[in-house]
Parts: C-alpha cells; sequence; structure tokens
C-alpha cells in the first residue's frame, strides 16, 4: 500500500497532510518531521502491519528557491 503526503511549511513547523489518509503531524525540523510521520503511519496501520501489509511512504514536498547574491571576488 503506497500513502502519500503533501510536505509542507508553514511558517513555523514542517506539516505532513495525508492525501487520502486521515493522518497529519509536524516537526520543527525535516527530521523530526520524518521521525513523527514514521509514528503516526505506524499507529494509524498498526493492524495492517501485523497482518504483513508492506506500507510505503510517499511525500510530496513544495518550496521556493530564491536567488543567491553572489559576490565579486577580487
Amino acid at each position: 500500500m503506497i500513502v502519500k503526503f503533501d510536505v509542507y511549511f508553514d511558517g513555523e513547523y514542517w506539516c505532513a497532510k495525508g492525501i487520502n489518509e486521515d493522518i497529519f503531524t509536524q516537526g520543527k525540523t525535516l527530521d523530526e518531521l520524518m521521525e513523527n510521520l514514521q509514528e503516526a503511519v505506524e499507529l494509524h496501520f498498526e493492524e495492517d502491519i501485523e497482518r504483513g501489509e508492506k506500507i510505503i511512504v510517499m511525500t510530496l514536498s513544495e518550496f521556493e528557491v530564491s536567488r543567491v547574491e553572489q559576490t565579486a571576488s577580487g
């Protein structure tokens, strides 16, 4: 089973919202978010996992890329 999440930064926290599942979690950093996401998925699909169901998490993220100013070296 593939479970998809929309990952975004809300200005304070990194958030993951399930696209087809009622799952939401957040973290101060991306690493913390991924740890929390794994825990949330394990709890949500606990019975499926116990039956041997393989759960694959797919994250879809959006972020802004801004221009980096270069300085002249001389």
